[in-house]
């Protein structure tokens, strides 16, 4: 049986850990250790979300976590994934399996978590990321949903979804990993509009907001090198209802609160991904006018129903 390590101890983190656990695997959740996550589950073996099994390992000591698993699943925010990819890099990683189950652009540099690991692990590793719609709240009371894994090598990919494939979550192949990074990434961005434009009564103009914002991130991800058409599967589009109307939805909670004058406090993602998305609009020469828009409002503080109101008003264009 291979073991399983997931570093990173928040809502998916250790969601994972016990989805793991649920497929009778052995389990170590590793967290920094000023971690209140961390403390929490150390304390009463559950969080607002879940209990976990007495037989899964809790430890802040990250030796004995990258030791322990044949999977490494990394679960942080995205912009402290290099910090800790360059911790991991001094133990021995040889012939692990490093799974990203996260979304997001590195900052300032504009590069994709599976480049920022490759720059800073120079081992023997098989690297593949996890992405896809699904909610913790929905998964833990056993409502099914579709996922993906993608990494440049089809066999790892198989061998992932051998392994952690069930009813629960149905596992597919993602053949095109630039598209399915960008596409889960961006679609954080696309889910603080929609909480905008709840927050602002302009809810009707989610289906454009649908439509245009993944056609706008499509011309990216080709400008990039991927497939168009990756941004229409599980990573982008597919995860769109858990993103722009679910409840549970980090991103447009935080996209409402902010239009209401409001506070959230739990971690948006989407919030350090539109810069990243304005260095990539940069760098590949792409317009994209929703990113911008959201990129004007939290960042340069301008005014968000005004800039949204300009945005769906553009000067007439063909469709496609």
């Amino acid at each position: 049986m291979k073991n399983v390590s997931v570093l990173g101890c928040g809502r998916w983190g250790t969601f994972l850990g016990w989805y793991a656990s649920k497929l009778d695997k052995n389990v170590l959740i590793w967290g920094r250790k000023n971690s209140s996550n961390l403390n929490k589950l150390q304390k009463d073996r559950k969080n607002e979300y879940l209990s976990l099994k007495d037989t899964v390992v809790l430890s802040n000591d990250l030796q004995e976590a990258i030791d322990f698993g044949n999977y490494l699943i990394i679960s942080v925010s995205s912009q402290n994934l290099r910090e800790l990819a360059k911790k991991i890099n001094q133990y021995n990683l040889n012939g692990k399996i490093i799974i990203l189950a996260m979304k997001g652009i590195e900052n300032n540099t504009g590069k994709r978590l599976t480049q920022v690991v490759l720059e800073e692990i120079r081992q023997n590793i098989q690297l593949a990321i996890w992405v896809g719609p699904g909610h913790v709240q929905s998964f833990v009371n056993g409502v099914p949903n579709c996922m993906l894994i993608s990494s440049t090598d089809v066999d790892t990919t198989k061998c992932i979804i051998e392994d952690f494939n069930s009813e629960l979550v149905r596992l597919y192949i993602g053949q095109d990993l630039i598209g399915n990074e960008v596409g889960a990434a961006a679609k954080n961005v696309i889910g603080i509009a929609a909480g905008m434009l709840d927050g602002l009564d302009y809810a009707s103009l989610k289906g454009a907001l649908m439509a245009r914002g993944s056609r706008e991130i499509s011309r990216l991800v080709r400008a990039m090198g991927g497939n168009e058409l990756t941004v229409y599967g599980l990573s982008h589009v597919g995860d769109y209802e858990a993103t722009l109307f679910s409840d549970y939805s980090h991103n447009k909670n935080f996209g409402e609160a902010y239009v209401k004058n409001g506070s959230f406090e739990k971690l948006a993602e989407g919030v350090s991904t539109v810069k990243s998305m304005m260095v990539l609009a940069e760098k590949y020469n792409e317009e994209l006018p929703i990113c911008e828009s959201i990129n004007t409002i939290i960042h340069k503080k301008e005014d968000a129903k005004q800039v949204l109101k300009n945005l769906f008003m553009r000067s007439t264009k063909f469709e496609f």
